[in-house]
């Protein structure tokens, strides 16, 4: 007699935890796992030749199966240098140690978790319903977006836009936030430049898969950004003031 599968086992089966995410996040707690070299490789190439990395996500593809890292070890280094920086942030500009754990936790939070959640599930969702290619017959697998690639492609974009506007806005701030045209322009070009550079890659991380079509959408953002630019220079609006001013506002 065949083996059969038993229908009260189906429930119970999708049931079980998903065990790309068990082992991804149980290696954020081995850090012994983490591949900490590759990790800065990344980084490093995300800044200066980004189509190199994403030419290795398809090797990934290859070897693991899967488009989505299975080591969160660019998550990691990622909010550790997100903390440094903003902790540097708060040494210049903050009131107190306790002010200054409310402001690293609620940009660790806000910044980078809870806007790469929003964002990435925003993304996973659009190109599984609406950009994926129709399958030429039946007999082709039906491939879709994972919700952990999205959100790497979400913390690979990141990152650039962490170095602008975390690391080389904290060297400039004192110009950038004082009065007058010239830190309103310089503002606002390094805001528009960020902002652009993060859907830039955005739009690499989706065109690199290949059952996407009309991925050119994740580049419309950034016509947006460099229509927005002139005009909030104009209107004499400075971003780095009015973000400094959210987080240090006794400095205003």
């Amino acid at each position: 007699m065949l083996p059969t599968l038993s229908k009260g086992r189906t429930p119970a089966a999708s049931r079980q935890p998903n065990p790309v995410f068990a082992h991804y996040f149980l290696r954020i707690i081995k850090w012994q796992q983490m591949d900490i070299e590759y990790t800065f490789w990344q980084m490093f190439h995300l800044c200066t030749s980004p189509k190199v990395v994403y030419q290795h996500t398809k090797y990934h593809k290859q070897t693991k199966n899967q488009w989505a890292r299975d080591d969160p070890a660019f998550v990691v280094i990622c909010s550790l240098l997100l903390s440094v920086s903003t902790l540097a942030y708060c040494a210049a500009y903050g009131n107190s140690p306790g002010h200054a754990v409310v402001v690293v936790i609620s940009v660790l939070l806000f910044h980078l978790i809870i806007t790469g959640v929003v964002l990435a599930t925003f993304c996973w969702l659009l190109t599984n319903n609406y950009l994926r290619e129709e399958a030429p017959n039946s007999h082709v697998v039906e491939q879709r977006v994972e919700w952990l690639y999205a959100f790497d492609v979400h913390c690979n974009s990141f990152f650039p836009m962490f170095v602008l506007l975390y690391v080389i806005h904290y060297f400039l701030s004192p110009l950038l936030v004082a009065h007058g045209f010239i830190p309103v322009l310089l503002s606002n070009l390094l805001f528009m430049v960020a902002v652009s550079y993060y859907h830039y890659l955005n739009f690499l991380g989706y065109d690199v898969l290949p059952f996407l079509e009309k991925t050119t959408f994740f580049l419309y953002p950034i016509g947006f950004a460099i229509i927005l630019a002139p005009i909030l220079i104009l209107g004499g609006f400075n971003p780095s003031r009015y973000v400094m001013n959210m987080y240090f506002s006794r400095w205003w």
